[in-house]
């Protein structure tokens, strides 16, 4: 059975952060898909300026966490504090926690797990700058290219995403983890 992998995004998401796990998913044999918050293209950032657009496949209203094996949530600042504010993007990434299945977040996307309210317990890593953020969500947060908590796979910044991509595909291909929670 194809395994389905949901990649939440919307504008301003940082582009090897989408596009290096998508690669990596899709090359593994699963079926990736782009949600977000409408079903229109999202634009990526990279740098300092904004680089190529994505279509995406589902609007957040449009799925639910039951039709997927595992949740991926690219970084960039803009894209996770526009998640972060949309109650629908909330209760899909919760879900996932509420399933048992696997999660990924990359650099500031943490923002959105700590406004999920998923973190507290959780030992986790992220882009530096959101340390505090996730400590103050009763996060452990440490200091490593990825970290994996039951299920919840957390990198630090563009440099990680080979390790981080690893280790999402593990997680997956372990499926359902017993002590991931919301």
């Amino acid at each position: 059975m194809e395994k389905r992998i949901a990649l939440l995004a919307t504008n301003g998401f940082e582009k090897s952060e989408l596009f290096s796990p998508k690669e990596a998913l899709e090359k593994e044999g699963f079926r990736v898909d782009i949600v977000s918050l409408k079903k229109e293209k999202i634009k990526g950032w990279e740098g300092t300026d904004w680089s190529g657009e994505i279509e995406v496949d589902f609007a957040v209203q449009e799925v639910s966490a039951k039709d997927y094996n595992a949740l991926i949530l690219p970084g960039g600042v803009m894209n996770p504090d526009q998640l972060r504010r949309n109650e629908d993007a909330l209760v899909f990434v919760r879900d996932f926690f509420k399933q048992s299945k696997p999660v990924g977040a990359i650099c500031h996307a943490a923002w959105t797990l700590i406004e999920a309210e998923v973190v507290e317990g959780r030992t986790m890593t992220s882009f530096q700058s959101i340390k505090k953020d996730l400590q103050n969500a009763g996060a452990l947060w440490v200091d490593k290219e990825v970290v994996v908590d039951e299920a919840l796979v957390t990198s630090r910044t563009p440099d990680d995403l080979p390790a981080f991509n690893a280790k999402m595909i593990e997680e997956i291909h372990e499926g359902k983890h017993d002590l991931q929670h919301a």
